[in-house]
C-alpha cells in the first residue's frame, strides 16, 4: 500500500496522441475496418511500443480520414487532461502537379492551400515532400518565426510511425487540431514565451513524467543531493523556459537546478544539503507567488497573484484607479503591460518599484521558509523574467549572484 502511494503513474504527451490520431486515421484509409478502438504507436523515445485508444475515426472523403482520441498525461496536474486531440489526415500522389483534395468536400474537388496563420506548414526535413504536418485549430504558433508550435519531437514520431505505412509515391499532409486549444492556452504562460493561439506539440519523450507529483519530487531532490551538485550555490529553474533561458545567460549546466513547482521542499532540501546560495529563476507569474508563501507554484494548488500584485502596488503608493485594474487584469503578464504602459505614459518606475519589492520579499520568504524547516541558513536571491524572457528585476542578493554565475 505504502508503495502505490508513492508511485505515480506516468502517461503520454500531446505529441503520442497526435500521432495516435494520425495513423487511426490513415488505417481507415488503407484499411478496411468495421471498428479502430485502439492504435499502436512507436514512441522512438523511449524506444516502446504503446496502445492509444481511438474514440473516433471517420472518413470524409476518397482521401480524406478524421480520427480523435484523448490526452492522458497521466498522474500529473496537467490541464490538457481529457483534451480531445484530431487528427486530419489527407492522401495524395507526389507526382502530381494539382492540390492536394479537399479534406472537407467531394473527394473529387480541389482544395486551397491553407493561408491562415494557424495552418502554416511545418515541413518534414527527413519526411521530404512525403509527409507535411499542418497546425490546425488550437495548435499554438512560435509568433517570432510564424509557424506552428510543432517540435521537433513531435515530427521524428509522426515520421517513425506514418512514413513506413506510405505507398511508393504516397504523399501524406497531417492537420493536428487540438479544439480546446485556445481557451486553455489562456490558463497557461505559453504566450510569455512566444506561443500564441493555442497549445505547443511540445517535448523531448513520449513519456510524460508527473512533474507535480510526489515520485518526480524525489527525483529532484536526487539530483540535488548528488555529489556532483556545487554547494556554493545553485540556480533552481522553476519551469523548461527558465533552464533555456539560464543556459542561454551563460549558467553552466551543473549549477541548474529544475523544480517544476516543487519550489518550497526544493528549498527545503538545498539547505539539508548545506548549499549556500539559491538563485529563484523563472517568470514572472510563477515566482511572485513566493512573495505571499505560497511555495507549491501550480494554479491547480493556490494562485495569489493579482493579490500579491495589487498588494505591492498600493505599497508602491499606486493610485485607487490603477490598482483597481490591477486586480482585475487577468493574468500576471496584463499586469505587467499596465504597469508598463503607465510608466511610458508618466515617466515614472512602477515597474520596478513594484516588482523591485516583490523581489526582495521573494528573498526573504524563501530564506526565511529554508530557515524554519530545515534550521539552515542559505541566502537566497531572484531573478524574474516577462513574455518576452527580458528580465524585468533582479534582487540586490539575486544580482550578485547572477554577476558571479555568468
Amino acid at each position: 500500500m505504502g508503495s502505490s502511494r508513492l508511485s505515480a503513474r506516468a502517461g503520454y504527451t500531446l505529441p503520442v496522441f497526435a500521432c495516435a490520431a494520425a495513423i487511426a486515421a490513415l488505417r481507415w484509409l488503407q484499411e478496411t475496418l468495421p471498428h479502430l478502438p485502439a492504435v499502436t504507436v512507436e514512441l522512438i523515445n523511449p524506444a516502446e511500443t504503446v496502445e492509444i485508444p481511438i474514440e473516433a475515426v471517420a472518413r470524409l472523403g476518397r482521401y480524406s480520414a478524421l480520427a480523435m482520441t484523448r490526452s492522458d498525461p497521466g498522474d500529473n496536474l496537467d490541464l490538457t487532461r481529457h483534451t480531445p486531440v484530431w487528427a486530419l489526415v489527407e492522401l495524395s500522389q507526389i507526382t502530381t502537379s494539382a492540390p492536394r483534395p479537399d479534406a472537407m468536400g467531394d473527394p473529387q474537388d480541389q482544395g486551397a492551400e491553407p493561408s491562415d496563420g494557424s495552418q502554416a506548414l511545418a515541413a518534414s526535413q527527413e519526411g521530404g515532400d512525403r509527409l507535411q504536418l499542418l497546425g490546425g485549430e488550437g495548435i499554438g504558433i512560435i509568433a517570432a518565426e510564424e509557424r506552428p508550435a510543432i517540435y521537433a519531437y513531435a515530427r521524428q514520431v509522426l515520421e517513425a510511425n506514418l512514413l513506413p505505412r506510405l505507398g511508393t509515391g504516397d504523399r501524406l499532409t497531417v492537420t493536428l487540431i487540438l479544439p480546446e486549444g485556445r481557451s486553455l492556452a489562456d490558463r497557461t504562460s505559453n504566450a510569455a514565451f512566444g506561443v500564441v493561439e493555442g497549445l505547443s506539440l511540445l517535448g523531448t519523450s513520449g513519456i510524460s513524467q508527473p512533474l507535480s507529483a510526489p515520485g518526480q519530487l524525489e527525483a529532484f531532490r536526487d539530483t540535488l543531493r548528488s555529489h556532483h551538485t556545487p554547494r556554493d550555490g545553485l540556480v533552481f529553474c522553476v519551469g523548461e523556459n527558465g533552464l533555456s533561458l539560464a543556459q542561454q545567460m551563460g549558467i553552466v549546466g551543473d549549477r541548474l537546478i529544475k523544480t517544476a513547482n516543487w519550489v518550497g521542499p526544493m528549498l527545503v532540501e538545498a539547505g539539508f544539503q548545506g548549499v549556500e546560495r539559491v538563485l529563484l529563476f523563472g517568470y514572472h507569474g510563477k515566482l511572485l507567488k513566493l512573495a505571499a508563501g505560497i511555495f507549491h507554484s501550480h494554479h491547480h494548488v493556490a494562485d495569489g497573484r493579482r493579490e500579491v500584485l495589487t498588494s505591492f502596488g498600493a505599497i508602491a503608493g499606486l493610485p485607487p484607479a490603477t490598482l483597481q485594474a490591477l486586480f482585475d487584469s487577468p493574468t500576471a503578464e496584463a499586469a505587467l503591460t499596465l504597469l508598463k504602459a503607465l510608466d511610458a505614459e508618466t515617466g515614472s518606475a512602477w515597474v520596478q518599484a513594484v516588482y523591485g519589492a516583490i523581489a526582495q520579499e521573494i528573498d526573504r520568504r524563501a530564506a526565511n521558509y529554508i530557515r524554519i524547516h530545515s534550521e539552515a541558513t542559505v541566502t537566497v536571491g531572484s531573478v524574474l523574467f516577462d513574455r518576452d524572457r527580458q528580465v524585468i528585476i533582479h534582487s540586490k542578493i539575486g544580482s550578485s549572484i547572477l554577476s558571479e554565475f555568468c
